[in-house]
């Protein structure tokens, strides 16, 4: 169910094998030459130049081995992902820098979001009413705390409130309240992966 203004973008299946290869290659030349990226030359489409917010995720052996993304739009979709391919192979403070002998190991998705669409939600309850599981991705914030759970995050945890849960774990917020101020916003996403 797509919602007016709410729409992810489309990417032909060259392009997403193009995108996936460019997240790769710039992870196995960070590892080789211990630089972070610069953004390709190349005679890309324009798709590839639109301003899009991103999400890179790195798997190793099905489990989580890196993820850093953008919410908000900063710069075209190329320089997004290139970024965010570095930043989640090197930066996420949750793992060790990815190793060149872990490459052949690696998997990587990108995730190419929607803009955020806020909500309009006036309790923790009449937010688990409103989203639609397997489809939203979830920004909560207020003036402390943020943090989002990308779509896919539903296949681990198919029931909303159990979604919820972990996302406010996730933020540092107490189980058992609900911040006055708390703004929350959802978006979809293209995902596509390597496999």
């Amino acid at each position: 169910m797509e919602r007016q203004g709410f729409t992810a973008m489309e990417l032909s299946l060259p392009q997403q094998k193009e995108l996936l290869r460019l997240a790769r290659k710039t992870i196995a030349d960070s590892c080789r030459q211990g630089l972070p990226p610069e953004t390709p030359e190349g005679n890309f489409p324009p798709v590839f130049y639109e301003h899009r917010a991103t999400f890179v995720t790195l798997q190793k052996q099905g489990d989580l081995r890196g993820c850093i993304g953008s919410l908000e739009v900063r710069r075209p979709l190329i320089e997004d992902i290139i970024y965010n391919a570095f930043a989640a192979a090197f930066r996420d403070t949750r793992f060790q820098p990815v190793s060149q002998a872990e490459l052949t190991e690696i998997d990587v998705e990108i995730s190419i979001l929607s803009p955020l669409s806020e909500m309009s939600v006036s309790s923790e309850d009449d937010l688990l009413q409103q989203l639609i599981p397997g489809q939203d991705g979830l920004v909560i914030e207020n003036a402390i705390y943020r943090a989002t759970f990308l779509p896919q995050v539903w296949e681990q945890l198919p029931a909303a409130k159990q979604f919820l849960q972990h996302l406010k774990q996730k933020a540092g917020i107490p189980l058992d309240i609900w911040p006055d101020d708390m703004k929350c916003s959802r978006y979809s996403c293209l995902k596509f992966k390597e496999k």
